[in-house]
């Protein structure tokens, strides 16, 4: 059968990327664990599957370099090649090769320069010490050619491959008592890998022999055969034993060999384009819209049997938009494996020991926001590590452990995902961060302190810093203001949390999904708002009992509790006299809460948000807009730029 790579390269890119994730999972591992074999093992593994998946699709250049890195993996697994930070560093360079070969790869592609560089570095490692099985490759016309060296398989005879059965028992044995049988034919001048190696196998094995026979290939693959579990037997006697080729042929019938197995089990999982789960979240949302506008109409017929059936496909549509809500929930492991990565090559860069820690992998997000969320939080990990944990010296005068402490987490908080990235640094410098503040005209010359929330609005400021100079990791005052920004479009909202000498908290709150939220619709005026409930704590008449004064402001008295107090008409400006009967809605952004006064509550409804270009020099105040059920437009209010004067 004759693949065509277009056909499944998408597929191939998205497999490889797991692939490239699982190596550097596991590099970190190994690099922070030592004699890892576990580890070693996982990281041996993938590359060989990638190798594999490349020579499937033809990509040999890429399945080549693959095959380099794999023999050299191999080399450590025998204790043939000890495990030094130069081994790492260059493991390291070859998946970062791997992964900028993905993106523009094709079956004419040939070796990219960042493969040449880490394929020198791999080869410096190995210290010409490699035993043949490392073989020395060079750039020729734009693919990976062999340097010419002594090959087991070159000289006189036939060369017989052989490929185990994927569900081979004992592979060690069985290929033994292959190469046993091939010596009832004549000679076994060579074998590759050594017959040592082939012993000691654990999983089913792709070998070569060099046999030096007069039989026939009919009688040399019925021979073979009967040493058990072989799938397949090639009797070459060209004398073709160039390396490049075996290598090809041999992981080509590996993938065939993969994806016979992989059609032989049920499948339980398809792959669906992204595209087609957007266009169905945006179906249901017009169905959510309808409902609510048949609701409104039965409402006014009074037939029984109308509402119950009305009643009914409510609840339909309701189900149906849980599960495709569910369908695009995927965990934040997909994002957060990649930030080890970040952590590691950071904390080298700068001169910092760094123990990283990922809590609340298994939280799940919709899958939309998860793709968003990538860059922000590499702003926040390299603010931490640039600014926030100190040099391992620092540390240790300070009393401290010499490792910083850096975690990233993610945690359900009612209807709403928080992602935290903390560290135990040296905090905020208050009183820098006030005194470039002032200079910038962003706080009042009077003000002596800063608040958390008032210290992170300095610092979202776009070109805030306050670096001494730039470097290649910040102090161009881009950072907190792309992650503000970022998250206040996905409708969420930046916490801070700082102490001096003890560390830093940045907190992002996000809704679980962005498309559908439940809503409490309220009237200013002739106006209609909705307000997330993820924001709503409760709700209250406006009374003298409840509203007092304090130095000329009016506050809201809550149990003991007084909270500040916002007029929804002067928030959004509009003129006229209040009405006489208000009421207020509690509010709340994280730990802070106010009260928020509007003219009438209108009931809870599942709204489907629309995103907008906000006017120039309009209102910050809105994170989209929906259709009521009557088919009118509504504001959702942002709650957390509510706060942003308070």
């Amino acid at each position: 059968m004759t693949i065509d790579p277009s056909r499944y390269a998408e597929l191939f890119r998205t497999e490889s990327r797991e692939q490239l994730s699982a190596i550097n999972r596991n590099l970190l591992l190994l690099e922070q664990g030592g004699d890892d074999q576990e580890a070693l093992g996982a990281v041996f593994r993938a590359v060989h599957t990638f190798k594999g998946m490349c020579a499937t699709m033809g990509y040999h250049a890429v399945a080549e370099f693959a095959h380099e890195c794999e023999s050299l993996l191999d080399r450590v697994r025998r204790g043939e090649q000890s495990q030094t930070p130069d081994l790492m560093d260059a493991l390291f360079a070859a998946a970062d090769a791997l992964e900028g070969a993905l993106d523009g790869v094709s079956e004419s592609s040939g070796t990219t320069p960042a493969m040449t560089a880490a394929l020198q570095r791999l080869h410096d490692v190995a210290g010409g010490s490699a035993t043949g099985e490392f073989r020395a490759l060079h750039l020729s016309g734009g693919a990976l050619v062999e340097v010419a060296e002594a090959d087991p398989l070159e000289g006189p005879g036939v060369i017989v491959r052989v490929r185990q059965a994927a569900d081979s028992v004992l592979p060690g044995v069985r290929a033994y008592m292959a190469v046993t049988k091939a010596r009832t034919l004549g000679e076994v001048a060579a074998t590759s890998p050594a017959e040592a190696l082939l012993r000691e196998a654990t999983t089913p094995q792709a070998f070569a022999l060099r046999l030096i026979t007069t039989a026939t290939a009919e009688e040399i693959d019925r021979v073979i055969r009967t040493a058990g579990d072989v799938a397949q037997v090639e009797v070459d006697a060209s004398g073709h034993t160039r390396r490049q080729t075996h290598a090809t042929i041999e992981m080509v019938a590996e993938g065939e060999e993969a994806a016979r197995v992989a059609a032989s089990r049920p499948t339980r999982h398809v792959r669906i384009d992204l595209a087609r789960l957007d266009a169905l979240m945006n179906l249901i949302g017009e169905l959510v819209i309808t409902r609510g506008r048949l609701l409104q109409l039965s409402a006014g017929i009074g037939d029984a049997a109308l509402d119950d059936a009305l009643q009914e496909a409510s609840r339909l549509i309701a189900d149906l938009q849980s599960e495709i809500v569910t369908s695009r929930m995927v965990p934040v492991w997909q994002v957060f494996d990649r930030f080890p990565r970040l952590v590691r090559d950071a904390a080298r860069q700068l001169g910092k020991d760094v123990t990283f820690v990922i809590e609340g992998k298994e939280i799940e997000l919709d899958r939309s926001l998860l793709d968003e969320i990538g860059e922000p939080l590499v702003h926040l990990l390299r603010n931490a590590m640039d600014h926030g944990i100190e040099a391992p010296d620092v540390r240790a005068a300070a009393g401290k452990p010499r490792a910083g402490r850096l975690v990233l987490s993610a945690a359900r908080d009612r209807s709403a995902i928080v992602i935290r990235v903390s560290d135990d640094g040296r905090g905020v410098d208050r009183a820098k961060v006030l005194a470039r503040a002032k200079a910038s005209g962003l706080v009042d010359a009077a003000v002596q302190a800063l608040s958390d929330d008032l210290l992170l609005r300095c610092i979202a400021q776009p070109g805030f810093s306050t670096a001494e100079q730039v470097s290649g990791m910040s102090g161009r005052g881009v950072g907190v203001d792309a992650v503000h920004t970022k998250v206040r479009a996905l409708g969420g909202l930046v916490e801070m949390q700082s102490t001096a000498g003890q560390g830093t908290t940045m907190s992002i709150r996000l809704p679980v999904t962005l498309a559908i939220v439940r809503a409490l619709l309220a009237r200013s005026g002739d106006e209609r708002y909705a307000l997330p409930l993820t924001h709503v704590r409760e709700t209250l008449e406006y009374g003298a009992g409840t509203v007092q004064q304090v130095r000329g402001r009016d506050v809201l008295v809550l149990r003991d509790e007084v909270l500040p107090l916002l007029d929804l008409r002067q928030v959004v400006r509009q003129s006229g006299a209040p009405e006489a009967e208000r009421e207020i809605v509690v509010i709340e952004r994280g730990t802070h809460r106010s009260g928020l006064v509007v003219d009438e509550l209108l009931g809870q409804q599942d709204i489907v948000v629309k995103q907008f270009d906000a006017p120039r020099d309009g209102l910050a105040l809105f994170s989209g807009a929906t259709i009521l059920a009557d088919g009118a437009p509504a504001l959702i209010v942002d709650v957390g730029s509510l706060f942003q004067g308070n």
